[in-house]
């Protein structure tokens, strides 16, 4: 199972089999293992799943920082917090760094989920009338950048973002080749795809977004 991607990472927590670092480091900046969830599919009662998912947020010094942007659903519990849209566009907005892992389960074509990842975001972006030329320039860009690779089972799709609204780096490593890397430079669609894996609800990962809720409503807590 292939566990490198970005930054330096240290212990590992298993979830789904799959060992994510209990932190990474990148951009120098230690990112601490918030949530965990995955993408699947059920057919005929048959649950497949596709992704495991690891949320990173910034730590230390950044802990007290998010707390207070999101002081406003303070002593709420998960369940207000997974109704709440407006909880999830304040996470997303929060002035902290953010990483997603995203470690492949089952194999697929790296087309499929690039097709996925690029109507997801332009129906988002459309609904909010964010959805120019220069949003679907960028779009395309990522949707090629994934056209031909292949999602082997363990391989790693990270997305970095940083603290204040700005261009979001992508990294896809698999096993035998080299890391590929392409940056988001559009706010607008980086934005989109992050609120794509946390925008509540509206979310590609009911799991994921229950899994923060969950973390949230303890680190909230009263």
């Amino acid at each position: 199972m292939l566990i490198s991607a970005v930054g330096s990472e240290t212990k590992t927590i298993t979830f789904e089999g799959i060992p994510f670092p209990a932190e990474i480091t990148a951009a120098g900046n230690p990112l601490s293992l918030l949530a965990t969830g995955i993408t699947d599919i059920e057919i005929h009662f048959l649950q497949i799943k596709y992704n495991a998912i690891g949320v990173y947020l910034h730590s230390n010094d950044d802990s007290d920082l998010l707390t207070t942007h999101l002081g406003a659903w303070k002593g709420k519990t998960a369940e207000d917090l997974l109704a709440d849209a407006a909880f999830w566009s304040a996470l997303v907005s929060s002035p902290v760094e953010k990483l997603l892992r995203v470690v492949v389960i089952k194999e697929i074509k790296g087309s499929q989920y690039g097709v996925q990842l690029e109507s997801s975001v332009r129906d988002r972006l459309a609904a909010v009338d964010l959805y120019e030329d220069d949003e679907e320039e960028a779009l395309e860009k990522v949707a090629e950048f994934f056209q031909a690779k292949y999602f082997k089972p363990g391989s790693v799709i990270t997305f970095h973002f940083p603290a204040t609204p700005g261009p979001a780096d992508i990294t896809f490593v698999t096993e035998g080749k080299a890391d590929a890397k392409i940056t988001v430079e559009n706010e607008h669609v980086a934005g989109m795809i992050q609120k794509w894996y946390l925008g509540g609800d509206n979310a590609v990962s009911p799991t994921t977004v229950r899994s923060l809720a969950d973390r949230f409503a303890a680190l909230l807590a009263a």
